[in-house]
């Protein structure tokens, strides 16, 4: 019997030329090749923004921040903590990678005509940069040793078109303390400008030495807002964050950044459910394409499977051939489909061809990224998926007579 079946792999499926099937399967190739990179394209697409926006987000407020009890998440600071804490400036958690103190206070921006309520974060010489600094488009980021007070400060391009101020200007704030009669005004130097695209932010902040906001609050050298924290794995954040409660002093309490933007990451969470009902639709589609071009072999074969069944072959067996036949067809379909998608993100880095409205999206073109995982874990169930919502239509094998076959043939 393995000879029959070699015969029906070898010729019958796969070498006649001159079949109804032939533009068919062509057709059904293409539509998995359309779908994979519309699938790969939209995870791309999909992690890639929530990948970008995280990291936004981290720039301004870390991974986690340690803050007064009584703070209510607020983003000024109520009541300042003591700097020397147990887990500074020697923290005991393995999943984080930075911590820094720092502290906030609000006020006013002036030119000679103009001003924009701003927040003054104050920043030390621990303070990580790293993801802060691909956003700086002009100066540099001042060193902000500890030592003395730093008067310089960066600015985000919003603030800096709407004041026109840019790097070298001098700039007027006024601040207005707790308990305080009248404004404290400083004169600042800008250092650097930034943008992010992320105007809730771009709209509000502003870095400079944590000494000057000190000084502001009349504190002493002693005391800070919070503490700033970076992790290694954010997607455990807010089990780390879980983890510092139970290690800090009772007074104090961690809060995860998707605590304290909930709106924003329920937003990006969307993002999941709009892959998964494109990956759905998608591998239907495809799988009505192909259930098509496998009902056609069938149709077109029928007397070769008659020809089988009379020679002793199962159901089973004639339909295993089938869906080894469509098994190719797919993988033709998904290779054909992978390279169109990666070399379409690869365009889009390259190029950044594909754009959106900051305002809207937070972000100037579509941040496409690669993610092997899923790329090499979405084609395998896309294979096996299509492949066995395939079994129905192969089953019609089971209901062919050879007997019937062969006399009307």
């Amino acid at each position: 019997m393995r000879y029959e079946f070699f015969i029906a792999r070898r010729f019958s499926i796969g070498k006649h030329k001159d079949t109804i099937s032939r533009p068919i399967m062509k057709i059904a190739v293409g539509s998995v090749a359309l779908s994979i990179a519309v699938m790969l394209l939209a995870v791309a697409a999909g992690k890639g923004m929530q990948d970008k926006i995280r990291e936004k987000i981290s720039a301004f407020s870390g991974h986690i921040l340690i803050l007064p009890y009584n703070n209510n998440h607020s983003q000024l600071t109520l009541d300042p903590i003591r700097i020397r804490q147990d887990f500074y400036p020697h923290h005991p958690w393995p999943g984080v990678s930075n911590v820094a103190p720092y502290a906030s206070i609000g006020g006013l921006l002036r030119n000679r005509k103009d001003f924009e309520g701003i927040i003054l974060k104050g920043t030390g010489p621990d303070y990580d940069w790293s993801v802060f600094r691909q956003y700086m488009q002009r100066g540099k980021i001042p060193a902000y040793t500890g030592r003395g007070y730093n008067d310089s400060i960066i600015v985000s391009e919003y603030l800096a078109r709407r004041l026109a101020i840019d790097t070298g200007s001098k700039v007027y704030a006024y601040f207005l303390r707790p308990r305080a009669e009248k404004p404290l005004v400083r004169r600042f130097r800008v250092g650097g400008v930034y943008r992010t695209d992320f105007e809730d932010f771009d709209k509000t902040y502003i870095f400079g030495d944590l000494h000057q906001v000190q000084r502001l609050y009349g504190w002493a050298d002693t005391l800070t807002g919070g503490f700033q924290l970076l992790t290694r794995d954010f997607d455990h954040i807010d089990a780390i964050a879980d983890r510092i409660n139970h290690d800090i002093d009772p007074r104090l309490r961690a809060l995860s950044i998707r605590q304290l933007y909930p709106y924003l990451f329920d937003w990006l969470d969307m993002f999941d459910f709009n892959i998964y009902l494109i990956i759905g639709i998608l591998i239907l589609v495809s799988a009505l394409n192909m259930a098509v071009v496998l009902l056609v072999m069938i149709t077109e074969r029928m007397r070769f499977i008659g020809i089988l069944k009379t020679l002793g072959a199962t159901d089973s067996g004639i339909i295993r051939i089938f869906l080894i036949r469509a098994a190719q067809l797919i993988i033709r379909g998904l290779l054909i489909g992978n390279t169109l998608a990666i070399a379409l993100i690869l365009l889009q880095k390259k190029t950044g061809f594909l754009r959106l409205d900051p305002a809207n999206y937070y972000v100037r073109t579509v941040p496409l990224e690669i993610r092997w995982e899923w790329f090499l874990g979405l084609n395998i169930f896309v294979l096996v998926s299509v492949l066995l919502l395939m079994l129905l239509p192969a089953a019609y094998v089971s209901r062919i007579s050879p007997a019937k076959v062969m006399k009307y043939e």
